[in-house]
């Protein structure tokens, strides 16, 4: 510069305005001499605390997952409101886990963003579906390229729908049989053995489509009660006589009040029987029982139905008469009655003495196929030796049958 005198002209000019080289150049150094007041820093720390708060969350929220998945308990309320005294499993633990860790606290609830509370049940699903993916990879990992094999079944829960558990059996590398449980899958389409062994669309052509040197072995303890039921339900008189013994299971453990007579009407006869000595006292002997409902899917249910029933034959019929007494209800009545006059009679007598004979034949073969040790062989000379049994008792076991129904009605 030669003039002086237009110094401060010429400065003015070189600052220039708010957004000028020279502005921007001091606002940048005076952030470098005091970097902690500059806004990017702010925001940097900022969201580094943002992180270690995320994580945290993120760090508990797993921990209480882990540790329900790890008891099998349930998650979620029936009422997960603020207001609730109990909002189910994950939120109480969440809050137990907050009230005793204040570092914790300062990070959860109010403390947290409205939309990263890390609670909600989209999040519960997805840190579950996380710990089965990391259990499976623990699972493979152990099995690595050895042979194994995957058991599959079938049952209907609560609300009806038919579930499917899969069970990962294998030999690990210290020669030990292992079983984990992989997962439960709701099956809509299908019943259990369609499912099963479906040519189209079943577990079995799934599994051959994948891997063409698979074996499919179906359960042996299964076929025989799906073999059972569905002879039973061919034939009209059997078919009626399970109908029958279904509703007198029903009728029976409608109510409490009626359970409770069954069971003291059982106490009577059982005292009045070891005071004569028909029976005697011991260990695990006389213990109490109720009727329950047979099932097609429960193996051996037909059976131990049918033997509770004629072992508590009078108790049955006299909690019958009391609710045709009753007459609170004429429906309750008019079944009662008709279920009277059906045990009363010799038809219903025989039939039961029959199923009892039959039943009492497949299911020592259903017990022993469903022993751990069982194998193909062993359990193939088995179903010859029913089948045997089975000839013999269609050949010779009629006059026992008209013996034993006729002694039953008679004594009862």
């Amino acid at each position: 510069m030669t003039n002086w005198r237009k110094a401060m002209e010429v400065f003015n000019t070189h600052v220039g305005g708010v957004a000028s080289a020279h502005n921007d150049a001091r606002t940048q150094l005076e952030a470098f001499k005091n970097q902690r007041q500059s806004v990017s820093h702010l925001l940097q720390a900022q969201g580094r605390e943002m992180e270690v708060a995320y994580h945290t969350r993120l760090t508990e929220t797993l921990d209480v997952t882990r540790f329900l998945l790890k008891q099998g308990l349930p998650f979620r309320g029936h009422d997960e409101s603020l207001n609730s005294s109990n909002k189910g499993n994950f939120l109480e633990l969440i809050e137990w886990y907050t009230q005793r860790n204040d570092e914790v606290a300062k990070t959860m609830n109010e403390n947290a963003p409205g939309n990263n509370q890390m609670k909600s049940p989209t999040v519960q699903k997805d840190l579950t579906r996380a710990c089965a993916a990391e259990v499976t990879n623990v699972i493979l990992n152990d099995i690595k390229d050895n042979i194994f094999s995957l058991m599959v079944d079938e049952c209907r829960d609560i609300s009806i729908k038919e579930q499917m558990g899969v069970v990962l059996r294998y030999v690990n590398r210290h020669g030990c049989v292992i079983e984990r449980f992989l997962a439960i899958i709701e099956r809509s389409r299908y019943d259990g053995a369609s499912n099963m062994r479906g040519e189209y669309n079943g577990l079995k052509a799934l599994i051959l489509k994948e891997n063409s040197s698979a074996r499919y072995v179906h359960c042996f303890a299964h076929q025989l009660q799906l073999v059972v039921v569905a002879v039973a339900k061919s034939n009209r008189i059997v078919s009626d006589f399970f109908q029958y013994v279904t509703m007198i299971v029903n009728i029976i453990g409608a109510s409490c009040k009626r359970k409770d007579k069954f069971r003291q009407l059982e106490h009577d006869r059982l005292v009045e029987c070891l005071e004569k000595g028909d029976i005697v006292s011991g260990k695990g002997k006389n213990q109490e029982i109720s009727l329950k409902r047979p099932g097609d899917t429960r193996w051996g249910s037909h059976y131990m139905t049918i033997i509770r029933l004629m072992s508590t034959w009078t108790s049955v019929l006299q909690v019958l008469e009391n609710v045709y007494d009753d007459g609170t209800n004429d429906d309750n009545s008019g079944i009662a009655t008709s279920l009277i006059d059906k045990m009363e009679n010799y038809e219903f007598v025989f039939v039961m003495h029959l199923m009892k004979s039959l039943f009492g034949i497949t299911n020592e073969l259903s017990l022993a196929l469903q022993q751990k040790d069982q194998n193909i062989v062993l359990a193939v000379s088995l179903i010859k030796t029913m089948k045997v049994r089975l000839q013999k008792l269609r050949e010779e076991g009629w006059e026992n049958f008209w013996t034993s129904s006729t002694n039953f009605v008679v004594t009862t």
